[in-house]
């Protein structure tokens, strides 16, 4: 008998903590809760611009309950299981679904939800060897628990912006609302058709040999998870989103597993997975290629684990952009493990933006490695997508941020190495060690960026970062003050 998914959200929630606070191995698992009422449309999403936080849950919605005694860790998660056999099977075809490729099959599929959400341990079957089309659709809770939304077939929005319904939200496409205790599978492939949106005239963004080429207005993003708890996300393909591939906000206890995320490396604001205001998620054996982030981290996001990812091409795996518009960000117990960085714009990569408040601490890169990568190590507190962004005095203060046995190859247009921490508010506390980056052609480049940046190597570290200052600076008591 396996056990029940809240058991295994504490088990997860508990292994975070216990990681952050020692030395617990292994991988593990998360979960969260619901509550009746109207969606909020998403914020946009745009790289430039952090999204507002959304509502966070009340303290009846929130669950993450810390038994005193940690119980074991459990297991690395092993994708889903034959569902279907663990409780009714609303099929959409059932409802009314054709499957063609060009009829709209949004009433079926919302008719078939409503059944499903009524009935413990439902399974909303798409039955592969279809091709369904649905237009923007909020897929509400609370539902009974254990539902399954279970995706064999291909699964797809209208074809690009002239074919979107004039009444839906443009700014995202399928919505899963206050749910607890839900799935996310199947064999099948979400097809977000988004080339004609990439090709919209409004953002531009970097083209072939040094063009540009013109990007996204309000582009919807393909999946979003808000306000709600003890998720699954597990097996699916998911290609070619307009915008985001797929986003939580404002969540509790999620759990990402084999997971394949592709979208051309010039498609702009593509994001693989992008969280904010979201706890307790483990991100695991997934494969992301696409045009922007791999895995994006935003406000509000603390006790994330990510192991066994592979990224690229891509722009990198990134806590922020924070502090936009003088905005404060919380940001906490971050750890990345043994994954992989190929032929990508950067690596390891956390970036806020000037006059910000806040704090990123508790950040942990270990095990990672770099195939031809443009910035492998980077922290930019100068973040900016124009060149009028005037120095402010205020920023987001980053403490406790571990590099360790970080090795591969970098592209030699970038030093690999780039610590620019505020003029004001310094990095403290960065620990390097077993880090060795070697050229991926070209000669070595060996003049790593330092500002104002405070911390230890361990080991020495290829290429030389002999800018990086030893100890503590003086200010330090001050800045302690700019903590969540």
């Amino acid at each position: 008998m396996r056990p029940t998914r809240r058991h295994l959200i504490i088990l997860m929630a508990v292994a975070l903590i216990s990681q952050n606070l020692g030395n617990v191995e292994g991988r593990t698992h998360f979960h969260n809760q619901k509550k009746k009422g109207s969606p909020v449309e998403a914020p946009s999403s745009q790289e430039a611009v952090s999204p507002s936080p959304v509502e966070a849950p009340s303290s009846q919605e929130a669950v993450s309950p810390s038994p005193v005694y940690p119980p074991p860790v459990p297991s690395d998660p092993s994708g889903p299981g034959d569902n279907s056999s663990s409780g009714c099977v609303f099929d959409v075809t059932s409802y009314g679904a054709v499957g063609d490729g060009s009829t709209d099959d949004t009433p079926a599929f919302r008719t078939a939800w409503k059944a499903a959400c009524a009935v413990e341990s439902a399974v909303l079957l798409v039955p592969s060897g279809y091709v369904f089309t649905m237009t923007s659709t909020i897929f509400s809770g609370p539902c009974n628990r254990g539902l399954v939304f279970q995706v064999d077939g291909v699964l797809m929005p209208p074809n690009g912006p002239d074919c979107w319904p004039k009444t839906d939200s443009n700014k995202q496409w399928i919505v899963f609302y206050r749910l607890d205790d839900m799935t996310f599978t199947g064999t099948g492939t979400i097809e977000g058709n988004g080339e004609k949106w990439w090709e919209l005239p409004c953002k531009p963004h970097r083209g072939p040999n040094g063009t540009t080429l013109p990007g996204p207005c309000d582009s919807p993003a393909l999946i979003r998870f808000f306000l709600s708890t003890n998720l699954v996300v597990s097996g699916l393909r998911i290609q070619n989103s307009p915008q985001f591939h797929m986003k939580f906000d404002g969540c509790q206890g999620v759990l990402i597993d084999k997971l394949s995320i592709s979208s051309p490396k010039l498609s702009p604001n593509t994001d693989g997975i992008h969280i904010e205001n979201t706890k307790y998620v483990g991100i695991y054996n997934s494969v992301i290629a696409n045009g922007d982030d791999c895995i994006s981290i935003g406000t509000g996001c603390s006790n994330v684990e990510i192991d066994g990812v592979t990224c690229g091409p891509s722009h990198g795996i990134s806590i922020g952009s924070l502090g936009v518009h003088n905005s404060q960000a919380c940001v906490s117990n971050i750890t990345v493990r043994n994954s992989m960085i190929r032929d990508s714009d950067n690596g390891l990569r956390i970036k806020t933006w000037q006059g910000g408040a806040g704090s990123v601490s508790g950040i942990t890169f270990d095990t990672i490695e770099m195939d031809n990568v443009r910035n492998c190590i980077i922290i930019d507190q100068y973040y900016c997508l124009t060149k009028a962004c005037r120095n402010e005095t205020s920023a987001v203060y980053l403490s406790g941020v571990s590099y360790n046995n970080i090795k591969g190859t970098y592209d030699v247009r970038s030093p690999p190495i780039h610590f620019a921490c505020s003029d004001t508010v310094p990095c403290t506390n960065i620990t390097m060690s077993e880090v060795e980056l070697l050229p991926f052609e070209g000669e070595l480049v060996d003049d790593p960026f330092c500002w104002n940046s405070y911390g230890t190597q361990e080991t020495l570290t290829i290429p030389p970062i002999d800018c990086l200052q030893d100890g503590e600076p003086e200010s330090v008591a001050e800045v302690s003050s700019y903590g969540c």
